[in-house]
C-alpha cells in the first residue's frame, strides 16, 4: 500500500511568487509546515504546475493564500488550483489585513511579499528594519505596528548576471564573503565589489533610516544571501528564512 504523503483533516497552502522563485508550502490546521515545493517563474506554465501539484489531488486542501510580484504567474496558478484541485486561491492584497499592520503608503504600491513580510515581524512594540535580498534588494520599515515604506535597490544576484553579460572580460563568479577589499585578479576585484560595495549600500541606508526616523530599530535579514551580508559591525542582524511565508500563515489565521 502506498503511503500517503500527508495525512491530516485540514491543510492550507501558502506561497510567495517572486521574479525569480516561487515557494509554496502545505501547512496543516495548526499552521506547521509540512511539505516545502520550489519553482521557477520562467517555467510557469498550466503543464508544469500541473505536475509540480500533482499530489493534492488527494489531499484536503480547500484554501491557498499567496503573495505575488508577478501577477500572470499567481493567475495561471489560481486558475489551475480551482479547475483542477477545487482549492480556493487568495492574494494578501485581496484581504483586509489592517487588524495586523497599517500601511502609510498606497497598497497598490508596495509588494504584497513586502507586506508578508511586515505582518510577520510586527510585535506592537518594537520597530524593524527588513531587509529582503532578492531579484531586488528591499528595505521596509515598520514602528510598532505600521508599515511607513521603504527603499528598492538593485539586487546583488541580478546585477551580478547584468556585469557578466554584458562585459566580455568578465568571467562567471561565485559570490562569497571576503576579508580583503584590493583585489589582485578579476575574479577578486568583482567579487570585492559587490561584496564590499553592498555592504556599503545596505549600513548606508539603515544609518540613514535611523537618522530620518530618529528611532532605534532591529534588523531582520532574509532571503537568498542573507547569511553573506549578516555581519555587521555597528548593527545585529537576525536571519528570518521563511519570513515571507510566516507572514502569509499569520494572515490566513484570519481567513
Amino acid at each position: 500500500m502506498k503511503k500517503k504523503l500527508i495525512n491530516l483533516a485540514k491543510m492550507y497552502l501558502v506561497g510567495d511568487i517572486g521574479n525569480t522563485d516561487i515557494k509554496i508550502f502545505v501547512v496543516n490546521e495548526k499552521h506547521i509546515k509540512k511539505k516545502k515545493i520550489l519553482l521557477k517563474t520562467s517555467l510557469i506554465s498550466n503543464n508544469y504546475i500541473n505536475k509540480k501539484l500533482k499530489f493534492l489531488r488527494n489531499q484536503k486542501v480547500k484554501i491557498a493564500l499567496f503573495s505575488s510580484v508577478v501577477p500572470s504567474a499567481y493567475k495561471i496558478i489560481k486558475n489551475l488550483l480551482k479547475n483542477k484541485f477545487n482549492i480556493s486561491c487568495k492574494e494578501i492584497k485581496d484581504l483586509n489585513f489592517t487588524n495586523l499592520v497599517k500601511l502609510k503608503v498606497n497598497r497598490s504600491q508596495v509588494g504584497s511579499d513586502r507586506i508578508a513580510n511586515a505582518i510577520s515581524i510586527i510585535d506592537n512594540k518594537n520597530n524593524y528594519i527588513v531587509v529582503d535580498f532578492g531579484t531586488a534588494t528591499t528595505f521596509d520599515v515598520i514602528i510598532k505596528n505600521v508599515y511607513h515604506g521603504g527603499v528598492i535597490a538593485p539586487g546583488v544576484s541580478l546585477s551580478l548576471n547584468t556585469l557578466i553579460k554584458k562585459a566580455s572580460l568578465i568571467p562567471i563568479i561565485n559570490l562569497s564573503k571576503i576579508s580583503k577589499v584590493v583585489g589582485t585578479n578579476t575574479n577578486y576585484a568583482v567579487k570585492s565589489g559587490f561584496y564590499w560595495g553592498y555592504v556599503g549600500l545596505i549600513d548606508n541606508i539603515i544609518l540613514m533610516i535611523k537618522k530620518q526616523t530618529k528611532k532605534p530599530f532591529k534588523l531582520i535579514f532574509t532571503g537568498g544571501l542573507a547569511n553573506m551580508f549578516k555581519s555587521f559591525k555597528k548593527n545585529k542582524v537576525t536571519i528570518r528564512k521563511d519570513l515571507t511565508i510566516d507572514g502569509l500563515l499569520k494572515v490566513i489565521k484570519n481567513i
